[in-house]
């Protein structure tokens, strides 16, 4: 049965709705008439709720009657007088949507029934009569069944699927899921433990350098004369440090640095390997109680560590030789450069976990690892300290007093070849090495390269008697001057022809008998003696940067070159080489080495190694030698010889004075270098000196040998030589008849 139309049913005769009081409000009459209204007057209703009447009525619309509209409610649920039974009359409910009209205003639709009205207010037996309604082509609905047809049976509703197979794949699904992250969570603490723990480390470690005493420099006998002393060291941790400028504003008066320096010094940077530093020094060598002021301060990421500090107990005592080192006792020049490695050791280094900002400290059973530091070796020279010192005063007064530039005083020990001082000037004080001129700083013994003029006739005469060309009584006639090529030498002390004894042209310094002679030894040979002596190559003493000087080949001599070089010039030389050629004549003609380093002492067990030998090599024979000393006594014996002013009291000296030029860069320098070059006692030599003052207005002569006689007689009265055995000098005739 189709289902009652929720639209209150209408009486037939007042087509109005049953319990309305809508009729009686406009005044319509009704009908009291019992059976009107009833079932079998009922009117169909459509889908829509309209009647066939009401639709006929809409039909005849155009009559030009009056209409009444009136506009149900939009929702068949919403009218509560709609009937549950729908009756249906004259015609099927789907024509009854003949009578659908547009949408209502404001977005409900709506239907509109059209009333007829009746004259007068009253109804007539044809109105009960209504019209047939029209069939409209449609759809049939699907709650209508069709006459003669069975109903539908309803669709069955679809089958759901079986809850119970998606919550075990659900279940599944989680408990992979929880295996998986417990799978995971085993190889992490297990397995990749390591890997991570060591990944994460560096960014927890700091490293502190240890620092390697650096080995000291002690005389012959053991005094220092340069070692470091205990000291701190400031450093900054960048990461720490919470304002950079603040805390370089407090450390610059205390360790005498710009605040810029500083402040750039503990700007955050990266190491190679990454991670941030934490560690960069700000000061070397600080004193402890400057560093106990420093720590007061109390600053952010600023620490203080135990750290050396180079001293020099001398101050400018063998400055030129000793050199200095940089604040991280690095050697910079002189032996503290040449034997660096030696000397400095090798730095340790700590390195521990820590905690971060204010747990910095090391952790408790942490990453610890220390490289212990291995202090430097320490050297022992060959130098006298109390004669090095003595011999610096005496130099540096006599240079002075003609305004000479550069001087140089070296000591040798004939037999062994150890060098006993070895003086400079000017000098420098090696503990502020920042005040001085680098040219202040050099060590002229083995930097300052001089023609040697006269002292190299000392070579020429060894070498003529060794071959023989010559013998210890030889005399020769002797002109005032010689000619070779375009130049012309002459004698400060003219011969005027007459003969004269070896002795006698070594006393008055004869260019012109020591030409002579040359020529009848020839180039070769002499050049040959030169090498022998220790010309043309450096000594190897072990001075860093020491000249090699230069001899001139025979292929490249000129016609004055036969004349220039017997008698020390075009023959570059330095003072020690000089000092050591004579120290080979007084060692009964064997060279030996000169040397300064006498002993290596261990930095770590103390063991004392003894330096390597020198090379020594045979010069000239032990009577030659001998012969050549006794000449050379001439010098400082004979009347108005050159070095008379050499002479020492109470000893027998042998030696040479000379005259030479300077050249630096290969360029002649103005002025002239005087030098002088002697051996005592003569009979029995133990000790060499020389002594070289190159003086740009000249006189460097006139000081070299006054020089020579202080520094000797002190270095014989400090070794208590007793002077000389008979105390009689030989007897000399320079011209023999």
């Amino acid at each position: 049965m189709p289902p009652r139309s929720e639209e209150p049913r209408r009486d037939a005769n007042t087509g109005s709705r049953r319990g309305s009081s809508r009729a009686a409000g406009r005044g319509e009459p009704h009908s009291g008439e019992p059976g009107v209204g009833g079932i079998s007057g009922a009117r169909a209703y459509t889908p829509r709720g309209r009647t066939i009447r009401e639709q006929g009525a809409a039909g005849r619309s155009g009559s030009g009657a009056a209409e009444q509209r009136r506009t149900p409610r939009s929702s068949r649920s919403g009218d509560p007088f709609r009937p549950a039974l729908q009756v249906l009359d004259g015609g099927r409910a789907g024509t009854a949507r003949a009578g659908r009209r547009g949408t209502a205003p404001g977005g409900r639709s709506g239907v509109v029934r059209t009333i007829q009205p009746r004259p007068g207010g009253a109804w007539t037996d044809e109105d009960d009569e209504p019209a047939p309604p029209r069939r409209r082509p449609g759809p049939r609905r699907a709650d209508r069944p069709t006459p003669g047809r069975s109903p539908r049976k309803p669709r069955k509703p679809p089958r759901l699927a079986d809850p119970r197979r998606r919550l075990r794949l659900g279940t599944l699904v989680v408990l992979a899921l929880f295996a998986t992250i417990g799978i995971r969570l085993v190889f992490l603490q297990a397995v990749d433990t390591p890997a991570y723990a060591e990944a994460g480390l560096p960014d927890r470690l700091t490293r502190v350098d240890l620092p390697a005493p650096r080995g000291a420099i002690y005389d012959r006998t053991g005094a220092p004369l340069a070692h470091s002393i205990e000291a701190r060291y400031v450093f900054a941790d960048p990461t720490l440090v919470k304002d950079r400028t603040a805390t370089a504003r407090a450390l610059s008066p205390l360790l005498g640095l710009p605040v810029s320096e500083l402040a750039e010094r503990m700007k955050p940077r990266t190491l190679e390997s990454g991670v941030a530093s934490r560690f960069e020094y700000l000061a070397r060598g600080v004193e402890i109680p400057t560093a106990k002021r420093i720590m007061d301060l109390d600053l952010d990421g600023i620490g203080v560590h135990r750290d050396e500090r180079r001293e020099v107990p001398g101050g400018d005592l063998g400055a030129n030789l000793l050199g200095f080192t940089s604040q991280d006792m690095i050697g910079l020049e002189g032996l503290e450069a040449r034997y660096d490695d030696l000397l400095r050791g090798e730095i340790g280094r700590r390195v521990y976990e820590a905690g971060q900002g204010d747990l910095g400290a090391p952790i408790p059973g942490g990453y610890s690892r220390t490289t212990p530091a291995k202090p430097g070796s320490s050297l022992t020279l060959t130098i006298d300290r109390d004669l090095q010192f003595q011999s610096q005063r005496i130099l540096t007064a006599q240079t002075e007093r003609v305004r000479g530039s550069v001087g140089a005083a070296v000591v040798l020990d004939v037999a062994t070849g150890e060098v006993l001082v070895q003086a400079s000037h000017p000098g420098y004080n090696a503990a502020k090495p920042e005040e001085s001129e680098p040219t202040a700083r050099e060590d002229a013994a083995t930097s300052f390269v001089v023609d040697p003029g006269s002292v190299h006739k000392a070579i020429t005469f060894g070498a003529a008697l060794q071959e023989g060309v010559v013998t210890p009584d030889t005399a020769l006639p002797v002109p005032n001057s010689i000619r070779k090529g375009d130049t012309v030498f002459r004698d400060t002390h003219p011969a005027n022809g007459r003969r004269m004894s070896l002795a006698g042209m070594l006393a008055y310094s004869s260019n012109v008998g020591t030409i002579e002679i040359a020529d009848k030894l020839g180039p070769d040979r002499l050049i040959d003696y030169q090498k022998r002596f220790g010309l043309g190559q450096p000594t190897g003493e072990g001075m860093p940067g020491e000249a090699s000087g230069r001899l001139l080949p025979a292929d490249q001599w000129s016609e004055s070159s036969h004349g220039s070089v017997p008698i020390g010039h075009s023959v570059d030389a330095t003072p020690l080489q000089m000092a050591a050629a004579y120290a080979a004549i007084a060692n009964n003609g064997t060279y030996v080495q000169p040397h300064l380093v006498k002993e290596v002492i261990s930095g770590t067990d103390g063991r004392r190694t003894p330096a390597e030998p020198p090379v020594t090599r045979p010069v000239l024979s032990p009577q030659n030698a001998a012969a050549l000393r006794t000449m050379l006594e001439a010098v400082t014996t004979v009347e108005g010889a050159t070095g008379r002013a050499a002479a020492v009291p109470g000893y027998r000296v042998a030696g040479k004075t000379g005259t030479g030029l300077r050249y630096v860069d290969g360029k002649q320098q103005p002025g002239e270098v005087g030098s002088f070059i002697g051996m005592a006692p003569a009979e029995n030599p133990r000790y060499v000196v020389a002594v070289f003052v190159w003086s740009p207005g000249g006189g460097g002569g006139a000081v070299a040998a006054p020089a020579f006689r202080q520094i000797m007689g002190f270095t014989l009265s400090h070794y208590r030589v007793p002077p000389s055995t008979d105390g009689k000098t030989p007897k000399f005739e320079v011209f023999p008849r």
